[in-house]
């Protein structure tokens, strides 16, 4: 069911008061801080994360509600000390999307998704309070796969890119032949510093060629568990243990779990 804008207001401005009730009777929301509730905070995001990747509506209704609940407790908390409340937080993002969208509230042009992205970094730069160069708006925080995905993708914003996406493939096969280089040295050090630059390299490939590198390797992430849960489930069945077994039976097993169906492939 979907609700009108008027009752999407009032749900909100429920959840408000219910808020400010917890926070005057509720011991543990009493006593919450920023800081105990941060950790807490990239559990939520996580967990929705989670249940994006799974599209599960009924999940990723519930898990939008945990992270909503934290981000009205973060403005809570600041109201309680003068510093600003979720008025200042809605009003200040709508400030910033109608600040970073002339083509749609203003009189620049912009007719594609790419054209859109060209102009955001240069407005973020200009706008009051902004990012103070290119790369500050990365948060340091990130993990890496993700931040070294975002760091790229904004030094394209400004036209630091391959002039040609094949071009990028060259780079690859030449960090992959350093990386090499350095294993068959013993080089640890230098080892690490190669196999960074390669995974740079195959994420920046994603980005060129519109693939995702975190969705990507997520994918595979679930692909292998699944078949490493059919591989375990036939061993207990079979009233072994996995450690007893040679690793090629071990591939018999992976190799008939790779040819079931959608539920394990």
């Amino acid at each position: 069911m979907i609700h009108t804008r008027k009752e999407q207001v009032e749900a909100y401005g429920r959840f408000l008061d219910i808020l400010d009730e917890l926070r005057e009777k509720c011991p543990w929301d009493k006593k919450q801080t920023n800081q105990s509730l941060r950790p807490n905070t990239i559990e939520e995001v996580y967990e929705l994360c989670d249940a994006l990747t799974h599209n599960d509506p009924n999940e990723v209704c519930k898990e939008l509600g945990d992270v909503l609940l934290h981000v009205a407790f973060y403005a809570k908390i600041a109201s309680e000390k003068s510093e600003f409340d979720m008025a200042d937080v809605c009003n200040k993002l709508c400030n910033k999307l109608i600040f970073r969208h002339p083509h749609v509230f203003g009189e620049e042009k912009a007719e594609t998704a790419g054209q859109v992205s060209e102009n955001w970094e240069q407005l973020k730069l200009k706008e009051k309070d902004g990012n103070k160069s290119v790369l500050s708006g990365v948060p340091s925080a990130l993990p890496a796969l993700i931040k070294a995905y975002r760091i790229q993708d904004k030094a394209r914003n400004v036209g630091f890119d391959w002039e040609e996406k094949e071009q990028v493939w060259d780079k690859v096969r030449e960090e992959f032949g350093e990386l090499q280089e350095e294993v068959a040295r013993m080089d640890k050090d230098k080892a690490e510093a190669e196999f960074g630059d390669l995974l740079f390299s195959i994420i920046n490939a994603g980005r060129l060629y519109g693939i995702n590198p975190e969705n990507a390797l997520e994918r595979t992430n679930q692909k292998f568990i699944r078949r490493f849960n059919y591989l375990e489930e036939r061993t207990i069945k079979a009233g072994r243990n996995l450690k007893d077994m040679s690793l090629n039976e071990m591939d018999n097993i992976w190799s008939e779990a790779k040819q079931q169906g959608g539920s394990v492939i």
